[in-house]
């Protein structure tokens, strides 16, 4: 880096009237190693006309990176006033250029009023800090000056300084302060000192300068600067310029403010300006400012112009609305506000005020204040995914839900960097401007499932509001098909900021629309649902896919079933429901309407017997309806399942796969674990949101698949379980910057009130690893594995014998399929398809198969259920017994055979078989372990309602389920009816 460098400056005076000055410009540029100090750009040839570029050189120690500059001029002249588009600085020993856009006046009768700017590279406005500064001339004789005074601010250490300001517009008389307000480019206060002193121009130049005071309302610090001598070469000591220390004696603490720009819009219609002083006052969550005065010069105000003015502001934090107004009621007051904008200077926080509205006494509603809300830009950037097919050419939409509202949906379709949206891999980024919804917690995203490639494969959305950090931005993960032939189907989904177990954050609302059944009900139009509850409402859903996709939706007499997922929104007290119009059949007769919500145990049932049609009855095609009852059904929680193919040659299946979750309050049902994706393929991880019982501690699950299709085997790596569960959790600190050596007792008790814990919704995850082959042709063969929780303690799995004793007599055996449960205070282990015996052929007359069946530990067996499947022509069969052995505890369970089976002790089994009395003991003891349940199955009498196909029945109790009855003839069925089943 050259120690000595070169620095070629270009400055551009703007192509407008009156543009060009011929006063003496100068500027300073600064770096990170110091500055150049204060340079005259030479204005003898003409320079800084209009529409013209100037070029100068400035030789100067390097000052490695550029910062900003401090340009300006010094108002002598018959035409002092210019306008700058931008300045461009060449650093030519280290071959970089930088420009500073600044496209404004520097004029003491236009705009702000000042003749010098500090601005910053690239900056289209400077970040200000405001300073005011009074200059109080002593009160003696000759104390005043015509000389032009300046001023430099030093800051901490005296690592940065002001640059010279010039203090224009001041009288600098004898015993008079004049003030004056400042706006630089850094934030200096508390300052280490101040330079004052002037050019000792003009006819009585000297000058008795009593002190200085700076007030910084951004951090609210007032200090004085003493000094009390001349400034004169032909007094004291000669000196015209002074360094000044501040008597810290004096130093005052006020409220901090903060620097903001405001800018007001003007419309451009005709008369829309106006000559009035405008007021204004700002509302925010912490409370308001105090009323502001915006100064009207001669041309402020002005029809089609945009007016910049720097104000302060307290700590208001958002902002919520903005009042303005004028006070004059004259016929030419009345003025035509477009807008108003404000940007916090320090960290681009922005707000815009719509109003489009007149101030005036002679138009509109006749007044002259008015209120507007906070409009917020939020940028937006949605994350396409990276696996094949993840781009879409539909259309996308957006709302964001916030502590204070929504956005609405919002169509992206102006993205900021590319020109093909959604793309995949993709960074697309949008802005929405939009009322002040608050924190951000929900984005609600979708398309309208329209075009060839619809599908979208959605990796994450990033929110933040525009002006703030992008350490402040919120990611909402997503990582899922929003696609009616993948997942499950939606093209909508709404995602929180939550990676771990997000999908347990929504609430399922199951909708199910029937359709009348009269002639012309059916409609061809998108139907759409509104529900509103006790926390809240949900916003305008479309009925897009459905669950039991059968077609083409809403057709005569059917019913369509729709899956929508959103947040908590409490009991249901009512909901919209209506369509859009269009399409050849719009109108539609909607008969009913229910919802179910399985996770709050309710079904509502919403009647409607109406047509929503533009030419039938009063024609509205949206209707709200009340609920007519609300049904209790079983509650069921969320569970979310994550399933890990493993990485293994052949590991993925096609077979069917279910799961099956115990836990300290019971067990689920048998759930299928599927969706519209071709899922367990190899090293796929799937994440399935299933309902179910709530089983307390889950302590195993039961896996498998039933083996259809080819290539069934599986290797499965490992399951996850997560469900939510109430918890104490330490609160939220609130954020404080302030560093306080000193605290009061009365402070520590309040921290000790704000901290602690709070009860929220956690994720309770179970992790259950496995790394073994489910297929016939590998290990054990099973199709089945029961898995328990990593590190668990009080179950271990054990491996039980099978033994099953075919009757000695004629046509005993069978060919059919058999399978087998064991029941034990622990649980049970499923039905099992017993297939692997120690025999060739199975199930053959006076024969003895032996099986393998490995399951959690079941504790002491109390029952079996063995069944067959009646599948093959020789199926019937005579069970003589079944005897288990436990081999971790080496117990043997004897079984003698009663359709569903109870222990015995092994003494009945030791009994002469023709010892009197006991068949009789052993059936009474079976049948005293057992309950009979009657089950009448009534057939509806329309036309083909019969069937031939097999029928069964599950019968559930608070303790167990009976398992799958099956009703195969009428014989058989009133066999199954009267049979003996054990308690559930």
């Amino acid at each position: 880096m050259p120690k000595y460098n070169k620095y070629a400056v270009s400055v551009f005076t703007a192509d407008i009237k009156g543009s060009g000055t011929d006063a003496d410009v100068f500027i300073n540029i600064f770096g990170e190693f110091g500055d150049t100090g204060e340079r005259r750009l030479d204005n003898d040839k003409n320079n800084f006309e209009k529409g013209t570029e100037d070029k100068f050189t400035i030789e100067a120690p390097n000052l490695g990176k550029v910062r900003k500059i401090t340009i300006g001029h010094n108002n002598k002249g018959s035409s002092a006033g210019w306008f700058v588009d931008k300045v461009v600085v060449d650093d030519m020993g280290n071959k970089i250029v930088y420009e500073f856009p600044i496209n404004r006046w520097f004029a003491i009768d236009e705009d702000d009023g000042k003749i010098q700017r500090d601005v910053l590279v690239g900056g289209s406005q400077p970040t200000g800090i405001v300073y005011s500064v009074q200059i109080v001339t002593g009160n003696i004789r000759g104390a005043g000056t015509n000389s032009k005074i300046h001023i430099v601010m030093h800051g901490t250490k005296g690592m940065k300084n002001s640059g010279k300001v010039f203090l224009e517009g001041g009288k600098f008389e004898r015993g008079l302060t004049d003030i004056f307000t400042v706006e630089i480019a850094a934030l200096l206060s508390p300052l280490s000192r101040v330079t004052i002193g002037h050019d000792n121009g003009g006819v009585s130049a000297g000058w008795y300068c009593e002190k200085v005071v700076v007030y910084c309302p951004f951090t609210g610090i007032e200090q004085t600067f003493p000094c009390s001598k001349w400034l004169d070469e032909k007094e004291g000591d000669g000196l015209i310029e002074r360094e000044l220390y501040e008597m810290v004696s004096l130093r005052q603490k006020r409220q901090k403010k903060h620097p903001w720009s405001l800018w007001i819009w003007t419309s451009d219609l005709p008369s829309a300006g106006t000559d009035a002083d405008i007021s204004f006052q700002v509302y925010g969550e912490k409370g308001k400012s105090d009323e502001i005065r915006l100064d009207n010069k001669t041309d402020n105000f002005e029809q089609g112009q945009v007016d910049r003015f720097m104000v302060e502001l307290p700590d208001l934090r958002k902002l919520t609305k903005l009042r303005i107004w004028h006070e004059k009621r004259n016929p030419f007051a009345g003025w035509h506000l477009s807008k108003a904008t404000l940007m916090k200077t320090l960290t681009k926080e922005k707000y815009t005020f719509p109003c489009e509205r007149w101030l005036d006494t002679n138009e509109d509603d006749n007044e002259v204040v008015r209120e507007l809300p906070a409009l917020i830009k939020y940028r937006v950037t949605v994350c396409t995914g990276t696996i094949s097919g993840s781009g879409t050419d539909a259309s996308v939409f957006l709302n964001l839900i916030g502590d204070q509202g929504d956005t609405g949906d919002r169509q992206l379709v102006n993205c900021k960097n590319n020109i093909n949206k959604f793309e995949k891999g993709n960074l697309d980024e949008f802005i929405i401007e939009a009322v002040a919804i608050g924190q951000v917690r929900r984005v609600r995203i979708g398309h309208d499932g329209k075009g060839g490639g619809c599908g979208w494969f959605l990796d994450k959305v990033i929110v933040r509001e525009e002006g703030q950090a992008e350490a402040h931005a919120v990611e909402f993960p997503c990582n899922r098909w929003l696609d009616r032939n993948e997942d499950d189907g939606q093209i909508v989904r709404e995602l929180v900021p939550l990676s771990d177990g997000q999908r347990l954050y929504n609430v399922d609302y199951q909708i199910a629309v029937k359709t009348g059944n009269i002639p012309g009900a059916s409609s061809d139009s998108n139907v759409f649902v509104k529900l509103y509850g006790e926390k809240g409402d949900t916003s305008k859903m479309m009925l897009l896919v459905a669950a039991n996709d059968l077609g083409n939706y809403f057709e005569t007499g059917r019913v369509d079933i729709f899956t929508v997922e959103t947040f908590d929104i409490g009991q249901i007290n009512r909901l919209m429901i209506g369509h859009t119009n269009e399409g050849m059949r719009a109108g539609w007769f909607l008969d009913s309407v229910q919802i179910m919500v399985p996770v709050h145990g309710k079904q509502y049932m919403f009647p409607s017997h109406r047509w929503l049609c533009k030419d039938e009855a009063d024609g509205k095609t949206e209707v709200e309806i009340y609920p007519s009852e609300i049904l209790d059904m079983e509650q069921l929680i969320n569970y979310e399942v994550t399933v890990v193919t493993g990485d293994v040659v052949f590991a993925g299946t096609n077979a069917r796969v279910f799961i099956q979750i115990f836990g300290d309050k019971g067990k689920t049902e048998v759930i299928t674990l599927e969706s519209r994706s071709n899922n367990y393929e190899r090293n796929t991880t799937e994440i399935f949101k299933v309902p179910g019982k709530d089983v307390g501690k889950v302590f195993k699950i039961r896996i498998g698949h039933d083996g259809s299709g080819l290539g069934s085997g599986w290797f499965l790596e490992s399951v996850d379980v997560k469900h939510l569960i109430m918890a104490l959790v330490p609160k939220e600190k609130k954020k404080d910057d302030k560093k306080k050596k000193k605290k009061k007792k009365k402070d520590e008790e309040d921290e000790d009130e704000e901290g602690g814990e709070e009860m929220q919704e956690v994720v309770l995850t179970y992790h259950f690893p496995c790394s073994r082959w489910l297929a016939t042709g590998e290990e054990d063969g099973e199709l089945v594995v029961e898995l328990l929780p990593e590190d668990a303690e009080e179950l271990e799995v054990n491996t039980y014998e099978v033994c099953v004793f075919t009757g000695d007599m004629l046509g005993a055996g069978t060919d059919a399929n058999v399978f087998i449960n064991i029941y034990g205070e622990n649980g049970d282990t499923g039905e099992r398809y017993l297939k692997n015996s120690d025999n060739l052929n199975k199930f053959e007359r006076g024969q003895e198969d032996v099986f393998t069946v490995t399951a959690v530990d079941l504790g002491p067996l109390k029952k079996l259920r063995i069944r067959h499947d009646n599948t093959q022509p020789h199926s019937s069969w005579y069970l003589d017994r079944v005897e288990i052995v436990d081999t971790k505890d080496d117990i043997t369970y004897y079984f003698p055979c009663n359709r569903e089976l109870v222990p015995v002790d092994e003494a009945f089994m030791r009994q002469d078989e023709d010892e009197e009395g006991t068949s009789a003991t052993l059936g009474l003891e079976q049948k005293s372990m057992s309950t009979t349940y009657t089950i009448k199955i009534k057939t509806g009498e329309k036309k083909y309602a019969g069937t031939d196909a097999n029928v069964f029945a599950i019968l559930f109790g608070e303790n167990d389920d009976t398992g799958k009855i099956l009703y195969l003839t009428s014989s058989l069925a009133m066999a199954q009816v009267i049979g003996l089943m054990t308690q559930i």
